[in-house]
């Protein structure tokens, strides 16, 4: 993948709006079309808004990096955290609505909106591909 651009924030939700603005600028600058830009500005702000509440348990000593790309015909985005990362192979099922722990839902969420997910450096980053 070749990296486009990339943006740095702290572990505050206060910085999703920095996020948002950040793909609003990309889908624009690389014509990307409103029915794709909703799927990435969903999935991406849920992956950042993992980042800094789970990951770095919203220490904003820490940071959250994000990275955009190009890969042939797709948008990449790469989402690493400064956390511990996580099991991401063991989480429970997101869809069995009797479950009181919504944990998983929002990386239900992502892989719905998106093309294809990967987990790397143990849960820290998530790589996010639309096509």
């Amino acid at each position: 993948m070749n990296v486009l651009k990339k943006i740095t924030i702290a572990s505050s939700l206060q910085n999703l709006l920095i996020v948002q603005r950040f793909i609003e600028e990309l889908c624009e600058e690389y014509n990307i079309n409103n029915t794709i830009f909703g799927n990435i500005s969903v999935a991406v702000t849920e992956a950042v808004k993992n980042a800094i509440t789970h990951g770095n348990k919203e220490n904003n000593t820490k940071n959250v990096d994000i990275k955009f790309g190009k890969d042939n015909k797709s948008f990449i985005f790469i989402i690493h955290d400064q956390g511990n990362g996580f099991d991401y192979n063991n989480l429970p099922d997101p869809t069995d609505i009797n479950q009181e722990n919504t944990s998983g839902r929002g990386l239900y969420l992502i892989k719905s909106l998106s093309d294809k997910v990967e987990f790397l450096d143990g849960g820290k980053t998530i790589k996010i591909k639309f096509d």
